[in-house]
Order: C-alpha cells, then sequence, then structure tokens
C-alpha cells in the first residue's frame, strides 16, 4: 500500500514557476484558475488521495512554498518535506 500525502503550497510564495507541475509524477499539481494577492496564478494541490508523498515537488522549489506530508501505515501525519531557501 503506498503513502498517501498531501502538498500544502503557501500561496504568497508561489510565483507560479510551474517546476513543481512539472516534477510531480502523478500529475496532481496544476495552476490554480484565481490569481493571489500579487495577481500571479499560483500552483495548488489537486488530488490527496493519490499523492504518494514523495516531495519532489518541495524538492524542486525555488520560492520555498511548498510542504509535504505523509501518512504513516499507523495512519499518522508528519512533515516529509519543506522546501529550503538554495
Amino acid at each position: 500500500m503506498s503513502a498517501k500525502g498531501r502538498v500544502v503550497i503557501d500561496g504568497e510564495r508561489c510565483k507560479g514557476c510551474g517546476l513543481c507541475i512539472w516534477a510531480c509524477p502523478k500529475g496532481h499539481i496544476k495552476l490554480a484558475a484565481h490569481e493571489n494577492s500579487r495577481g500571479i496564478r499560483i500552483a495548488c494541490f489537486d488530488d490527496a488521495q493519490m499523492c504518494t508523498g514523495c516531495a519532489f515537488c518541495a524538492i524542486i522549489c525555488p520560492d520555498v512554498a511548498i510542504e509535504v506530508y505523509r501518512k504513516s501505515q499507523k495512519g499518522r501525519e508528519g512533515k516529509v518535506f519543506k522546501s529550503i531557501a538554495h
């Protein structure tokens, strides 16, 4: 059974570059239909049921805008990765 992941994207940090969209192997990140306070269409997480929590999106994010959480086999959720400044 694969882990269930959850992605949290900080809409005020995201610049909508799309790197996380490219990096997601499941294709569950897309650009939002709405704009943030800076007028940017930001990335948004689409499907929590199929996310594995791999954290590729957070690793590639240049804006430190993504946190990834994954449930363990015991059902506890823990932070897997928070992107860091390069």
